[in-house]
C-alpha cells in the first residue's frame, strides 16, 4: 500500500497572497457589475496640472448630455477634486446601504471625492496605496445605472491614481489635453505613452487655452508626432469667467468648439468598435 500524502499547509505569506488575489478578483467583479450598463467609458487626461483638464471633462460631459445622451462624470482626482464645483453639483450624492447614487447637475450624473470633504479647504493627504483603495471603493460603491458615456476626470501625472483607473476600469479611450506651451506638450506626450503602454486607445488630442495669449499649434503638432487625431482647439475666452453654469451652456462659440471635439471623439469610438457580424 502506498502511503497517502497529506496536503501541504500554506505558509502565512502564501495565505496572505491568496487572500489578496481573492479580494482583488472580488473588487474587479463588483466594479464590472456596477459599470456593466455603461456603453462608453472615456478618460480625460493630461501629463501636467493647470492645462484645464477638469474644465474640458465637464464641458465634454455637458455637451454630450445636451445631445440627449445619458452621461456620468467621475472625478478621480482624489487629492484636489474640483469637477463637482465646475459643473455646479451642489447637492451631495445619496448614500443607502453602502451604495452611492450620484448627484445630478445639468443632466449629468456626478460623483466626486469633493462631496465627502467636511472642509473643502483641508488638504487630502494620502499615500499611493490609500489612493488606490479610495478609487476602488468609489468604483465599487457607485450605482451609475444606464449610461451612454461615463467621463472620468483623471488627475495629472503618470503614477498611482491614473494607473489605478487604467488597470481597473475597462476604458474605451482617452482624450489628452494640452495647452500651446512646449512643456505642456512634452508632458502630454508622456501621458500618451503611458496610455499606450496600458494598451488603451488614445482617441485624440485637444488643445486648450489656445489663442493670442499662449499661442496655438502645439496640439496639432503633438497629434501628428504621436500618430493620433487632433480633436480640436479650445480658445481662451472671457466666457470661462462665468461660473453660474458650464461654459458650453453660457457661450454658443464654446459649445461649437466642444461639438467639434465630441464629434471627433465619437468618430474615433466608432472606428474602434468591432465590426458587426453579418
Amino acid at each position: 500500500m502506498t502511503e497517502e500524502r497529506k496536503p501541504r499547509t500554506m505558509s502565512p505569506q502564501e495565505q496572505a497572497r491568496l487572500e489578496a488575489i481573492k479580494k482583488s478578483w472580488q473588487q474587479r467583479k463588483q466594479i464590472g457589475d456596477r459599470t456593466s450598463r455603461i456603453r462608453h467609458k472615456i478618460g480625460v487626461y493630461s501629463g501636467k496640472g493647470g492645462v484645464g483638464k477638469t474644465t474640458v471633462a465637464v464641458n465634454i460631459a455637458v455637451a454630450l448630455a445636451q445631445q440627449g445622451l445619458a452621461v456620468g462624470l467621475l472625478d478621480v482626482d482624489i487629492d484636489c477634486p474640483n469637477a463637482h464645483r465646475v459643473i455646479g453639483a451642489h447637492e451631495p450624492p445619496a448614500y443607502t446601504d453602502g451604495i452611492f447614487t450620484p448627484a445630478q447637475a445639468w443632466g449629468v450624473k456626478v460623483m466626486s471625492m469633493g462631496f465627502l470633504q467636511e472642509n473643502e479647504e483641508e488638504a487630502i493627504i494620502m499615500r499611493g496605496p490609500m489612493i488606490h483603495n479610495v478609487i476602488n471603493q468609489f468604483l465599487q460603491s457607485t450605482e451609475w445605472g444606464d449610461l451612454d458615456y461615463l467621463v472620468a476626470d483623471l488627475p495629472p501625472g503618470t503614477s498611482d491614481a491614473p494607473l489605478t483607473v487604467m488597470q481597473t476600469l475597462q476604458m474605451d479611450g482617452f482624450v489628452v489635453v494640452t495647452t500651446p506651451q512646449s512643456l505642456a506638450k512634452l508632458d502630454a506626450k508622456r501621458s500618451i505613452n503611458m496610455i499606450r503602454k496600458m494598451n488603451v486607445p488614445v482617441l485624440g488630442v485637444v488643445e486648450n487655452m489656445s489663442g493670442d495669449v499662449f499661442g496655438k499649434g502645439a496640439g496639432e503638432e503633438l497629434a501628428r508626432e504621436m500618430g493620433t487625431e487632433f480633436l480640436g482647439r479650445l480658445e481662451l475666452r472671457p466666457d470661462y469667467r462665468k461660473e453660474d453654469r458650464p461654459t458650453v451652456l453660457a457661450s454658443k462659440k464654446v459649445m461649437e468648439e466642444y461639438r467639434v471635439v465630441v464629434a471627433g471623439m465619437e468618430r474615433q469610438l466608432a472606428a474602434l468598435a468591432p465590426a458587426a457580424t453579418p
